[in-house]
């Protein structure tokens, strides 16, 4: 055959056939389906984000973040409620983390496949979709009741602690499971121990994931209300402008979520710029923390050699 007539005839292999174009017709309009649905997810999000932002401007700003509650709460600002949240989640945070991150490691890389560990599993599963109103209860008599903790700053971080810890599990056994068990079948090789093994291995490669867990349950805690409410959150509380330390631990204390239900429900006559200034101070505190949750796992992510 005529060199020269293959290769005028090659291009023709790779011409658009009927069915090619049927298939990139089919791949626009997903495209175009799965963009549409998206943006529908996205647009009253945004939305509602704008409407809080302008009702909240006049007293969006740093005085209403420092400032106290005045006149019954129909003026001053939040800072009771804001150290309160801070002092519940970090307390929540530093009883929940080691204990969800320890169980995670027993169960993914100690425990046997038995019915016992796999009905362990199912309930961890189980309890991270337990309605909030239901960790309230059982905190109301299990700490509040049972331990005589009493209505108090440590009764509500416990409560808030049992309700993120199923979650932090699930999700430190998820980023654990991601480590190829090559790496685990190679430390072990050269003579190293399980414990070795997740301590020098498997942790370090797993810890993105294990934070972003960690602290998106930051961000869930800080909005939860019915929690706080029957444990620990008060009406109003005396503080001091500008005290990073205004609460012990076995007194009750604010929180921007309850301050919030608290101004939208309870309080005559208050500036409605205030209620949702509040709002927006708890949103961007809940963004803030997700933003932190990206950071860092791009971060680890990077760091990675596989």
């Amino acid at each position: 055959m005529n060199p020269t007539s293959q290769t005028a005839t090659a291009p023709g292999r790779f011409a658009r056939t009927p069915y090619g174009a049927r298939k990139e017709a089919f791949e626009r309009l997903a495209r175009t389906v799965l963009g549409l649905m998206a943006l529908c997810m996205v647009t009253p999000l945004l939305a509602i984000v704008l409407h809080l932002f302008i009702h909240a401007w006049p007293s969006l700003n740093l005085e209403f973040l420092l400032d106290v509650p005045r006149d019954h709460m129909r003026a001053g600002g939040i800072w009771p409620a804001f150290v309160g949240t801070l002092y519940l989640v970090g307390i929540s945070l530093a009883v929940a983390a080691p204990i969800g991150v320890l169980a995670a490691v027993y169960l993914n890389e100690y425990a046997r496949d038995n019915w016992f560990n796999r009905l362990v599993q199912l309930a961890v599963i189980n309890l991270a979709g337990v309605p909030s109103i239901v960790h309230a209860l059982f905190g109301l008599g299990a700490f509040v009741y049972g331990a005589r903790l009493g209505y108090s700053v440590l009764a509500a971080s416990l409560t808030l602690a049992i309700m993120t810890l199923p979650v932090i599990i699930a999700s430190t056994r998820e980023a654990l499971a991601a480590v190829p068990m090559a790496f685990r079948e190679a430390c072990w090789n050269v003579g190293a121990t399980r414990w070795q093994t997740i301590r020098a291995v498997v942790l370090p490669n797993a810890l993105s994931g294990i934070l972003t867990g960690v602290i998106l349950q930051v961000s869930r805690a800080a909005g939860e209300t019915a929690p706080i409410m029957f444990t620990g959150a008060v009406f109003y509380k005396a503080v001091q402008r500008g005290d990073l330390f205004p609460y012990h631990l076995k007194e009750q204390c604010m929180a921007l979520a309850m301050h919030l239900y608290t101004l939208a429900t309870q309080v005559p006559n208050v500036p409605e710029s205030m209620t949702y200034a509040t709002a927006v101070v708890l949103l961007l505190t809940v963004l803030l923390v997700n933003a932190a949750a990206i950071a860092i796992r791009v971060w680890m992510r990077n760091r990675k050699r596989w």
